[in-house]
């Protein structure tokens, strides 16, 4: 049969019993891989937008409204400003606690994001000794081919090796494609680490300013307490 007739179903048959796993996981591999660059297309894709918008309510001063629109934004830059804009807003504002909680989040979003890494490389691993595998088991059973037949014949020889190999190239197939695809997701997560990062720094700018002008608002009172004490007793003398 000439090559150019193999068709795939075929091509499976004559793999043997191993070629099921190795289907299975470039069906897992091919689940994670889809999931995952949807994941991290929206988490990268938010993060311009909500920075811009906590930015601009937190300027004018509503927090509150600046932690509500960056909960509405999926992505792990959102989650550090939900945090951090929650606990300015709720007076622990103190640069320790708020950084050790920007810290935990961050862990918590970057466990997340990671999240099915291992699968891929764990399938771009196995694939290619599963492949191996089934190509030894294959000569094991091409070879007591021939011992049983009592005579070498070149065509049973290259039949049996060739079926050997099928699940070999098989498990190449499935391993470089999803070795790719866990290198282009590692290179994404560190984007949005660095997202991350902004996200972190504007919420330490923010407990900064906030810092700074409630001293100010606060002495401001102070003085103006005297002033109006003085004027009622004026009125009263």
């Amino acid at each position: 049969m000439d090559a150019s007739q193999y068709h795939l179903l075929s091509l499976f048959s004559d793999g043997g019993f191993m070629m099921y796993p190795l289907v299975l996981c470039s069906l897992i591999a091919l689940g994670v891989i889809i999931a995952k660059s949807w994941t991290l297309y929206v988490a990268h894709a938010s993060t311009q937008a909500v920075l811009a918008e906590v930015e601009e309510a937190a300027s004018e001063g509503r927090l509150a409204d600046a932690a509500e629109l960056a909960a509405a934004r999926p992505g792990p830059a959102a989650a550090i400003l939900v945090v951090g804009l929650r606990r300015i807003g709720a007076g622990e504002e103190g640069q320790k606690g708020l950084a050790s909680a920007i810290r935990t989040t961050g862990t918590i979003e970057l466990g997340f994001l990671e999240r099915g890494l291992v699968i891929l490389a764990t399938v771009a691993n196995v694939a290619p000794l599963m492949g191996f595998l089934g190509t030894v088991i294959g000569m094991i059973i091409a070879f007591a081919s021939i011992e049983a037949a009592g005579d070498v014949d070149a065509t049973l020889v290259a039949g049996g090796i060739k079926v050997a190999l099928l699940t070999t190239a098989t498990g190449l197939l499935i391993a470089i494609p999803v070795n790719i695809g866990y290198n282009f997701f590692v290179t994404r997560i560190d984007t949005l680490i660095l997202d991350m990062e902004r996200g972190a720094e504007k919420v330490l700018d923010l407990a900064y300013s906030v810092g700074q002008n409630r001293p100010l608002a606060a002495a401001g009172a102070g003085r103006s307490a005297p002033d109006g004490d003085s004027g009622a007793d004026a009125v009263t003398s």
